[in-house]
Parts: structure tokens; sequence; C-alpha cells
């Protein structure tokens, strides 16, 4: 018997997890199916994070196919679709806590993670200088 995948329910428990404690849940994204619409622009080595919480987000449904929002990039409205097949992960951009996901139909390989927030900085003026969020695997 075929189930359905637990991606997409498992990530609907973390955002809601991510909103009731006032954290901020960003999603990693593989860029490269037809399917798949973000701003290329802010692409880099073929991933996006996109910010999916309330305040960075219109209309935002994640059903058990795809997620899909509109959000500012640049300060021009973007329609945004990822299917759950491309999505990696979903944290929280201030723990660091959340789930990295396979990007394989079966969800078998899903691992809990554990990113390494970046060192808070003094310095806010130069973004170059901070140290970036780092996965971990938690077995």
């Amino acid at each position: 018997m075929k189930t359905s995948s637990t991606k997409p329910y498992l990530a609907r428990a973390l955002w809601e997890w991510c909103n009731d404690n006032g954290l901020t849940p960003l999603i990693q994204v593989q860029v490269g199916g037809e399917q798949t619409r973000v701003p290329v622009e802010f692409v880099k080595d073929g991933q996006i994070v996109l910010n999916i919480g309330p305040a960075a987000t219109r209309n935002l449904t994640m059903n058990n196919v795809e997620i899909q929002f509109s959000a500012r990039f640049g300060g021009v409205s973007r329609e945004i679709s990822v299917p759950w097949n491309a999505v990696k992960g979903l944290y929280a951009r201030e723990t660091g806590e959340g789930m990295l996901f396979s990007l394989e139909e079966t969800e078998t390989e899903d691992v809990v993670v554990a990113v390494e927030p970046a060192e808070p900085s003094m310095e806010t003026s130069s973004p170059q200088k901070q140290k970036k969020p780092t996965l971990t695997v938690v077995k």
C-alpha cells in the first residue's frame, strides 16, 4: 500500500511550532524543477532559503503537493510555488531547530537536524562579517 509523504505534515507542524514560539520559519529549497517558481536572481548554488512566516508572506498555503504564497523581493510582489519534493528542510532562523528532508519521494531518510545559529555580531552594518549557520545531523 502506497502512503502519502510525511514531509508536508511534518513541515506544517514545524511551521506551527515556529509561529507559536515567536520564531521565523525558513525553508531551504533545491531549485531546478519546472514546477518550482522562485525569484531566480536570489538563487545561489541551486538553492534558496525562503522566509515563510506570516509577516513575510501573503496567502500562504501548504497543501500535500506544494507550498504557495506571495512575497516581496526587492519591493516587488512575487508569486512563489515550491513542490514538496524540492524542499530540503524547514527550520527556525533564530535557533536553527528544525528538520532536514530527503529530496527523494521516499521519506525514510528524513532526519532531525540542528542548525547552529550565526554568532551575533556587534557590527550589523557588515553582513559579510557574520558567521553563516551550519547544519549538524542529530541521530
